[in-house]
């Protein structure tokens, strides 16, 4: 299957794209000194009004440009594309590097999931992860929010966090029977497994999602999903194949 068009140029790194180092609303907003338009909110403001408040989470926006920015054009054009400038101001500031991560556990918990490990990218299931699954399963323009989330978190370093997020899914879809719909499958084959721009973890990754996909009595459980991060932590590495487990159930 070839690979869409964002996603190549996403993998390339967007050599065509000039930067413009009089652009900064995307390290001006992350450092709490810029109000995102149209919502009008600091970051900081943002993060604790918003956290946790599903219904304007889902029916609005703008925000997700200004929280995910990314070296492509967006629906709101309010909102700055990202400068490679940028990039490198924004991961060598601590501060703002955290504001990301409050960025990412804030949706994370809107998709009903939570950080166990900013080391690894363990997630689990909230509380309330059956509503919060529901919506993803249904709501389409999460899907597009999601591949945005990934690259975001790849331009900044953060790859450990995909394969953390893209695993979790793979198992609940694999072993657990969740966020399995047509819908989400196509968008995790196609996009997102593919928001990382380590070759050797992409292709692991793509490896399981192929044998979860076309092998049916290959599962991969929650156990393999932990230590496969655990290996990826130490040595540094997925290692070629994940222990096969089949469902006696």
């Amino acid at each position: 299957m070839s690979l869409p068009k964002d996603i190549k140029d996403f993998l390339e790194g967007y050599p065509r794209l000039p930067d413009d180092p009089k652009l900064n609303a995307n390290f001006e907003f992350y450092s709490n000194k810029l109000r995102c338009r149209p919502d009008n909110l600091l970051i900081d403001e943002l993060h604790r009004q918003w956290q946790g408040d599903y219904s304007k989470l889902e029916y609005k926006h703008g925000f997700i440009q200004w929280l995910f920015p990314i070296q492509e054009d967006g629906v709101n054009h309010e909102a700055q594309r990202l400068q490679k400038h940028e990039i490198a101001a924004m991961k060598s500031d601590t501060a703002i590097m955290r504001r990301l991560l409050r960025s990412y556990t804030m949706m994370l918990d809107f998709y009903g999931m939570q950080l166990v490990s900013e080391d690894t990218g363990e997630l689990q299931r909230t509380g309330n992860w059956k509503e919060r699954y529901r919506n993803l399963s249904r709501a389409t323009h999460n899907n597009l929010r999601i591949s945005r989330i990934l690259k975001c978190l790849s331009e900044f370093g953060l790859e450990h966090l995909n394969a953390g997020f893209l695993l979790f899914v793979l198992a609940e879809q694999s072993a657990n029977g969740q966020l399995n719909t047509s819908m989400i499958r196509s968008s995790m084959d196609r996009w997102w497994i593919n928001c990382l721009r380590n070759e050797e973890e992409r292709d692991w990754i793509g490896e399981m999602v192929q044998r979860v996909r076309t092998q049916p009595d290959f599962v991969f459980t929650d156990e393999a999903y932990r230590a496969a991060l655990k290996r990826r932590e130490d040595p540094g590495i997925f290692t070629e194949t994940v222990e096969e487990t089949t469902d006696d159930a």
